[in-house]
């Protein structure tokens, strides 16, 4: 989930040569680009929670720096659940073959997400599409958007974060 930045938007091509044009204050400089599927694309700070799926609660909530690394970091939240979780739905920026492997594997997690089509080209992609379209797999990531979904647009709502308080990654964590 993408939190707004604090401030005018700086766009990509100005940002990436190190431009802020003339008359722009208040710039969070520390800020980045990510597209999200419900709010386009958004210039602001990265968060994600970990809620539970048979009985709403939340987990954990935390700030990342852009939220495109969303499946990674929840690699990294999750080391101490190993035994606890059999299951993890998340959205289609986990749609990775080496990361779906490495829960199994690892975690002993399977991970549930959004397969991106006519992306079936290795066998371990094609052993990957294959489990998440049986359909108890389906109905887990179906269920993902009146179970999870909710909870992150709760606590952003009690906290206020639809744009951020404070510029720059330090502040906003």
């Amino acid at each position: 989930m993408m939190n707004k930045a604090k401030g005018p938007v700086w766009h990509k091509k100005q940002k990436d040569l190190g431009i802020i044009p003339k008359g722009l204050r208040g710039v969070d400089k520390k800020a980045t680009w990510c597209k999200s599927n419900a709010d386009g694309w958004v210039y602001g700070h990265g968060s994600f929670s970990l809620t539970s799926h048979k009985h709403p609660v939340l987990g954990c909530f935390l700030w990342m720096r852009n939220a495109a690394n969303e499946a990674k970091r929840m690699w990294l939240e999750t080391y101490h659940l190993k035994g606890k979780v059999d299951y993890l739905a998340m959205d289609s920026k986990a749609d990775d073959a080496d990361l779906f492997r490495e829960f199994k594997r690892q975690r002993r997690m399977n991970m549930i997400t959004y397969c991106r089509p006519n992306m079936n080209k290795t066998p371990t992609r094609r052993k990957m599409i294959k489990f998440m379209q049986k359909p108890k797999h389906k109905k887990i990531y179906r269920e993902r958007s009146f179970r999870v979904e909710p909870m992150q647009g709760l606590v952003k709502e009690i906290f206020e974060l639809d744009r951020c308080w404070m510029r720059g990654n330090e502040n906003n964590r």
